[in-house]
């Protein structure tokens, strides 16, 4: 008993050897401990931008005076603005829907008469809003825009106590600004993501710690057979998620709800498997479940950052971006968002469903390799 109750520094050391060991053998542990806290200050300090700049701006040109022409001119070089061409009004509202510009400006006729006469003209700017956090900004500049430029042309503008141009600003699909309109369709995804992938992740690795893997193996059932038979009830889990927050969204926070939700629910279907094939690859590739949990962790937290849920897309950098569109999230963000707030229908899905499906077929590929390995 007085030998258990001593501390020995020897044996105190070989424990902590043992660990450092195990430590060095388990490279998926040592790499989350490493990877962690470098993904989180690259993306926090170089990827998360609240205030977007660059943001693609479609202009109307009713009037295509000097004046007008002067400040397209202005907003393109204030930074906030990236002007993406001239267009029509059916043209501008159909980009709006798409999600391909964030502002539309339209001079209307008589733009430069009017502004020369003191008329003060009205400016019309719509603003696809479904994200408040992306327009505020860029809103506030075209505001102060307006003396700056037209002051050296109209050298009495500094004693007219008026603004010269009179901004109508038009939040579209979220007039007043709510951020739960933005954020409530987001956590469709970020909830069937963290859900779907985790609990998939754990279905293969339980059963190895289990011992009941291997009873599988013992069948004549194929790889593909195993992980669809796996997929399948996970995803009438994920269809009750989903009605249940629909549900919360129309009742708690009056979400509107323009579209089709049976064409919404065909959307969700398509994510809830992008998201459990992914964790049947986990669960293929991982040891045991904290692997697993792990691999899970290091896909949900660039999902979480780079999607455009919790930050504005638009205003990440490039490489942000390019990283942000292989992920499922991001494409599923813009088709929830549509056809919930904007009312998109089948025709304007396409340009986010396909990435969605090339991403399931390269994770089932690589799935279905390593689970034949796995047999083998």
């Amino acid at each position: 008993m007085e030998h258990f109750s001593r501390f020995s520094f020897s044996r105190w050391v070989g424990i902590l050897l043992k660990e450092f060991i195990q430590l060095k053998r388990d490279r998926l542990t040592f790499g989350m401990i490493v990877g962690i806290p470098i993904i989180q200050l690259l993306l926090f300090g170089f990827a998360i931008n609240s205030d977007p700049k660059h943001l693609p701006t479609a202009v109307v040109m009713a009037d295509p005076g000097p004046f007008a022409r002067a400040y397209v001119a202005a907003m393109a070089h204030s930074d906030y603005f990236r002007i993406v061409g001239q267009v029509d009004e059916h043209q501008a509202s159909e980009l709006l829907d798409r999600s391909k510009v964030q502002f539309v400006v339209t001079f209307p006729p008589g733009f430069h008469r009017d502004l020369v006469r003191g008329r003060s003209p009205t400016l019309l700017v719509e603003a696809d809003a479904t994200d408040p956090m992306a327009t505020g900004g860029a809103i506030s500049v075209l505001k102060s825009l307006g003396i700056e430029v037209f002051a050296p042309d109209l050298p009495g503008l500094q004693r007219v106590p008026t603004p010269p141009v009179e901004l109508r600003i038009h939040r579209r699909y979220n007039p007043e600004g709510i951020t739960a309109y933005n954020v409530v369709p987001g956590l469709l995804g970020v909830i069937l993501t963290m859900t779907m992938v985790l609990m998939t992740g754990l279905a293969m690795t339980r059963e190895r710690e289990r011992g009941t893997f291997e009873h599988l193996l013992a069948t004549p059932a194929t790889p593909l057979e195993v992980m669809t038979g796996k997929i399948v009830p996970y995803i009438l889990i994920g269809l009750v998620q989903v009605t249940l927050i629909l549900l919360a969204a129309r009742w708690l926070f009056d979400v509107p709800m323009h579209g089709s939700l049976l064409l919404l629910y065909a959307v969700v279907l398509l994510f809830i498997c992008a998201n459990l094939t992914l964790g049947i690859t986990f669960s293929s590739i991982a040891r045991n479940q904290l692997q697993a949990m792990q691999m899970t962790f290091f896909f949900f937290l660039p999902s979480m950052l780079l999607s455009g849920f919790m930050f504005p897309f638009r205003g990440m950098p490039e490489w942000a971006q390019a990283i942000g569109n292989i992920l499922p999230l991001t494409h599923f963000l813009l088709l929830v968002r549509g056809i919930l707030l904007k009312g998109n229908g089948v025709d304007m899905l396409w340009e986010q469903v396909w990435p969605i499906l090339a991403f399931i077929a390269v994770v089932l590929g690589v799935g279905l390799k390593t689970f034949r390995r796995t047999l083998d």
